[in-house]
């Protein structure tokens, strides 16, 4: 169970302590702009939906309603909005938990300045769990912008095995769809496959623009160790775009290929009736003349006159099989 509210004293040198909100500085004591690496900071991260939430951030965090407004919206997409001297981070990660759907992806805000860095999430993300775990071995972001990097950079992490899961399935939709005597319609999976790499890429896209804008925005407290990890996590992002329109090319092809192989099933069978058909055609214009309730219908008081007409039949449709055979139509 994560505890609803997390506080991190960081003392910018690679350490940092777990504290409680009493216990943090107030917010406006040093000048955000004269922070900077070996500066210390602090990391509050909350839960949307815990009572304490909303009461800290309007009543103690010192912040105005742009940024608290900004923290609580219920539907967020990826974005990176400078305030002030600070800004507004959004950032989506994989939805991991058990029986969850990946793509209903997990939304987490962040306001960051120099001297503090409050996070708000409504459901716990495992990248951002896994920055929490190395803080506590003693390895901690040395500033607000190695944090963003660092948790960034742990998001893509968690989104590439996620993206080469697709790929997989991909691979084995190839296999069923080239085996040649699979008879499976795999319509459903790739349908699915192209829906979850859709619904990724809606928000990994603008997810790579916020982190690539917040790399060049004119921020005090950015240096250029802090711009170059961003980016680095950008490329990651970018790099995990890629591979997702990849996918979506791919599924795009399998059902193209799946859609030439039903229309060749559709054509065999249709060839298959069309000479089913002509075999009986001439067959059934003979019994229907022989049928006709008329005078002089050869073979009408003869005894044997069934038994060679059955023959003769026989005999005209075995030829015009061997015809058809010969002609390569069955």
């Amino acid at each position: 169970m994560i505890d609803p509210v997390r506080v991190f004293l960081l003392d910018g040198k690679g350490s940092g302590e777990n504290a409680s909100l009493a216990e943090i500085p107030e917010p406006d004591a040093p000048d955000p702009r004269e922070a900077g690496p070996g500066q210390s900071f602090v990391w509050l991260h909350f839960q949307r939906d815990d009572e304490r939430t909303r009461a800290w951030l309007e009543e103690e965090s010192g912040l105005d309603s742009f940024v608290v407004q900004a923290l609580l919206a219920k539907d967020t997409r990826p974005r990176c909005t400078v305030h002030g001297q600070g800004a507004i981070v959004n950032l989506r990660g994989v939805n991991l938990h058990e029986g969850a759907e990946v793509e209903d992806m997990i939304s987490v805000r962040f306001w960051i300045d120099g001297q503090r860095v409050v996070g708000v999430w409504l459901r716990p993300l495992f990248a951002i769990v896994d920055v929490f775990d190395a803080i506590e071995r003693g390895v901690a972001p040395v500033s607000p912008g190695d944090l963003i990097a660092k948790l960034a950079l742990r998001l893509a992490d968690r989104m590439e095995p996620t993206v080469a899961e697709l790929h997989e399935r991909i691979d084995e939709l190839e296999d069923q769809i080239n085996a040649p005597e699979t008879t499976a319609e795999p319509r459903a999976e790739l349908a699915d496959i192209r829906h979850q790499a859709i619904i990724l890429r809606r928000f990994i896209g603008p997810q790579r623009d916020a982190l690539t804008t917040l790399a060049i925005e004119d921020l005090a407290w950015l240096d250029d160790r802090d711009r170059s990890r961003i980016r680095e996590a950008g490329d990651r992002t970018t790099r995990v775009l890629e591979e997702l329109e990849a996918v979506r090319e791919r599924a795009a092809i399998v059902h193209d290929q799946l859609l030439e192989r039903r229309a060749e099933q559709m054509n065999r069978y249709t060839l298959l009736l069309s000479v089913v058909a002509a075999i009986f055609l001439p067959l059934s214009l003979l019994t229907g003349l022989l049928g006709i309730n008329v005078g002089g219908i050869p073979g009408a008081q003869t005894p044997w006159a069934f038994a060679v007409v059955t023959g003769l039949i026989v005999l005209a449709g075995g030829v015009e099989v061997w015809l058809f055979k010969r002609l390569k139509l069955l």
